[in-house]
């Protein structure tokens, strides 16, 4: 399984100056992660790294459409944002904000957008590749401290696991 986890904080006019990318060769299949990204009972069971975990979820797969998990911690913590999807490619591509809310409503502060890419890798592989793109560094850097790092990379293997159970 290879890793590769950056920060590209002086990338300038590629757009790439505020993002923190995971990218992995995943041994799993595409189509069993799809599954585990698109069907909110699945992703609620690997998109936190434990010991937090999701209580909900809901998506509507299609631009425009609700992407939210409710995401609770081990000492009570909770932190759900409602989203959209900005893209939906089948099998191959997700694309969600926290920008803005269902019916194109504006969020009050835009964290990110997620870019989450699915390729078939052979023998049953999936290359994965994984954006957070921010609009400044102060949260690029939030994000950061966060544990994005870790926790995407922990998330993931949750995520290989899960895939493979199915």
């Amino acid at each position: 399984m290879t890793t590769n986890t950056s920060a590209n904080p002086g990338a300038g006019a590629s757009g790439a100056a505020h993002e923190l990318v995971l990218e992995r060769v995943l041994d799993a299949p595409r189509a069993a992660l799809w599954r585990c990204w698109t069907e909110p009972e699945l992703l609620k069971q690997w998109f936190c790294p434990k010991p937090w975990f999701v209580s909900e979820a809901r998506m509507d797969l299609r631009p425009g459409g609700e992407f939210f998990t409710l995401m609770n911690g081990p000492e009570g913590e909770q932190f759900g944002e409602p989203g959209v999807f900005l893209e939906v490619i089948e099998g191959e591509r997700l694309v969600f904000t926290d920008a803005m809310r269902p019916g194109w409503v504006p969020s009050g502060r835009a964290f990110m957008v997620a870019d989450v890419r699915f390729e078939d890798a052979g023998a049953g592989r999936t290359r994965y590749r994984a954006r957070a793109m921010h609009w400044t560094a102060e949260a690029v850097k939030e994000h950061e401290d966060m544990g994005f790092h870790e926790g995407w990379n922990r998330a993931a293997d949750q995520l290989v696991e899960l895939a493979r159970a199915l």
